[in-house]
């Protein structure tokens, strides 16, 4: 099965071309066979870290406000991962990651840790798996990946891939290349814990006071990076990968 992971252009929160930069993703990926495609964190609003109105860009997911702004990338062929800021039915934030199948939101994970040190964001407390025909998959997001536990129990559930929707947008001050080599580790790590693979989709390039270098790559699960995104621009990397289920994942939801 072919994956791919979008590192798409650092962009301003209220920027209405995102849309269209994943709906050309999604016609590619069709027309080349590419079944899952995963988009970095926060890519629709930017992160609400940053906003001096966190709740602006939220997307509201108990009133079918979601699906409306996603319909214009439904595809038939490519199911999409979509990084956003969601406004819970009891007000809380939560950076989101909405998995996008045939027109539909099939499923939606939560950040379990939303920030190194603060965030706006409260914390997730599922970790669900997916299934797109022979693939059992988890999705953890950006700070998450730091952790072994989140990936652990997506591998018991049957995971063997896992998706990182990433945002390592920093203000310029605080943004380091190092980064990059930093998140790449942590790839190789839960991959080998876990036989999996791993493939993260970033932001990356300058937007005003923000900055990214890009950590976009895809990690075979020996720990081996098959693909990794050039820096501080905009990429695209694709894969394919061993979709034969390991071991029964009848708990996950079928996409």
């Amino acid at each position: 099965m072919k994956v791919a992971a979008y590192q798409a252009p650092l962009a301003t929160a209220s920027s209405p071309e995102v849309i269209d930069l994943i709906q050309e993703r999604v016609a590619w990926c069709e027309s080349e066979g590419v079944s899952i495609l995963c988009c970095p964190e926060a890519i629709l609003g930017g992160l609400a870290d940053y906003g001096e109105n966190p709740t602006r860009f939220a997307i509201r997911t108990d009133d079918g406000h979601l699906s409306k702004v996603l319909a214009p990338i439904a595809s038939d062929i490519v199911t999409s991962i979509i990084g956003f800021t969601e406004l819970s039915a009891d007000d809380q934030l939560y950076s989101a990651a909405a998995v996008v199948h045939r027109g539909h939101v099939a499923g939606l994970y939560r950040k379990l840790h939303p920030a190194i040190r603060r965030s706006v964001y409260s914390a997730g407390s599922l970790s669900p798996v997916f299934r797109v025909g022979e693939l059992t998959f988890g999705i953890v997001i950006c700070n998450d990946s730091n952790y072994s536990a989140p990936a652990r129990s997506m591998a018991a559930q049957g995971a063997i891939a896992l998706f990182v929707p990433t945002n390592n947008s920093m203000p310029n001050n605080r943004a380091y290349p190092e980064l990059v080599q930093e998140a790449r580790a942590a790839d190789i790590a839960r991959a080998v814990e876990n036989r999996v693979w791993v493939i993260r989709a970033d932001v990356a390039g300058e937007n005003g006071e923000l900055l990214s270098y890009g950590s976009s790559g895809i990690v075979d699960p020996d720990g081996k990076v098959v693909q990794q995104a050039s820096l501080r621009t905009a990429d695209f990397l694709v894969a394919d990968i061993e979709a034969t289920p390991r071991l029964d994942s009848s708990t996950s939801v079928v996409v």
